[in-house]
């Protein structure tokens, strides 16, 4: 690894063919008066280039979340690592605000996530995975002799209608019990074939790859996102659908890795980092103290203290004993002082209190 960065060249703005060597992992400080084009060189030349060959080191899908990255006006740098920066500006007092997204590393790292981002179901634990043509063919390359690409028939209400739309979309047999069958026959039969599936197209030579991605694609579309291919041993299934265990979960991308989102936001703090409640250490915060001696420490004001009077009169109904201390009373007291008497039918209210 190269022990320092070279900048060779740099105009960008008001550089002007500025050549500086700048050693690597080490604190640098870059100085001088207002105008003299520190910003240029760190932000505009060395962190560009950074984050550009950063971005370029992503796949394509990942790069169009990330917009045009231009490169600086500059001969060549080396020995650059991959770059993140904090801008000049005030910093906004904001919950959602973190080193990641000041330094909008986070951006990044949601792109990241999403893309080696697994899913396991969380009844066996196995790992949820869609089949695509590809998987379909990478194991038409592990197989020998004839092939069949098959795929279920959703039979719907009228299975005479089911065949007669299979026909229309260019299909023409089914393989019943292990056999071709032509649909004109099985429609002359009038008989429903139990356990037919849909004969999408049969192989023998598989050098013609244009005509097997095709004919796999189609068995996906015919069956609803299922299909299987049959040999002489056995018979695979495949599923495009992003399921197991009966759950249907939803593929990974950025939003789930996202706090600002409600889909990647933590359910209990809402993406904040804090959560709004009531602290029992706070409403009472001498436990030794009883009720009547103010233990409570919201109720202590000439307007508040109307809720203690009203508690010291009720006490002998409800069975309060206003003179322990908090901390040795016992829970069924405790969730009567903090949670009140669950109203009953028939209850009656004075709404001038």
């Amino acid at each position: 690894m190269e022990e320092k960065i070279v900048i060779r060249n740099a105009t960008v703005n008001n550089l002007k063919h500025v050549t500086v060597e700048i050693p690597r992992d080490k604190i640098v400080v870059v100085t001088g008066v207002s105008g003299s084009g520190k910003s240029s060189l760190a932000f505009d030349t060395l962190f560009a280039e950074g984050q550009r060959r950063f971005a370029q080191s992503l796949s394509s899908y990942a790069r169009q979340f990330l917009g045009r990255m231009s490169k600086p006006d500059v001969e060549s740098i080396e020995g650059v690592p991959p770059a993140i920066a904090i801008e000049q500006k005030v910093t906004v007092k904001n919950p959602r605000s973190t080193v990641a997204t000041t330094t909008e590393i986070y951006d990044f790292l949601r792109l990241i996530f999403a893309r080696i981002g697994k899913t396991y179901s969380p009844v066996s634990g196995g790992l949820v995975h869609a089949d695509s043509v590809a998987d379909v063919l990478k194991y038409l390359d592990t197989v020998e002799g004839t092939v069949l690409i098959l795929a279920p028939i959703n039979w719907g209400e009228d299975w005479v209608s089911a065949l007669l739309g299979l026909k229309e979309d260019g299909f023409s047999r089914l393989l019943v019990d292990g056999k071709p069958v032509k649909i004109d026959d099985v429609l002359q039969g009038g008989e429903k074939p139990e356990g037919a599936k849909l004969l999408v197209d049969r192989f023998g030579d598989r050098s013609d790859r244009a005509r097997l991605i095709s004919s796999v694609g189609d068995a996906f579309k015919a069956g609803g996102g299922e299909m299987s291919v049959a040999t002489e041993a056995e018979e695979k299934f495949f599923s495009d659908r992003f399921e197991l265990d009966g759950i249907k979960f939803r593929r990974p991308d950025e939003f789930l890795f996202s706090f600002n989102s409600p889909l990647g936001a933590c359910p209990v703090c809402g993406g904040l980092g804090k959560i709004i409640g009531i602290s029992e250490d706070l409403v009472i915060p001498d436990k030794t103290k009883s009720i009547y001696d103010g233990a409570i420490a919201c109720w202590r004001g000439d307007k508040m203290v109307w809720f203690k009077d009203h508690m010291v009169e009720l006490s002998g109904k409800y069975g309060i004993d206003i003179f322990t201390p908090y901390l040795k009373l016992d829970e069924r007291t405790k969730r009567l002082i903090w949670e009140g008497d669950p109203p009953k039918p028939g209850d009656s209210y004075d709404t001038d209190q």
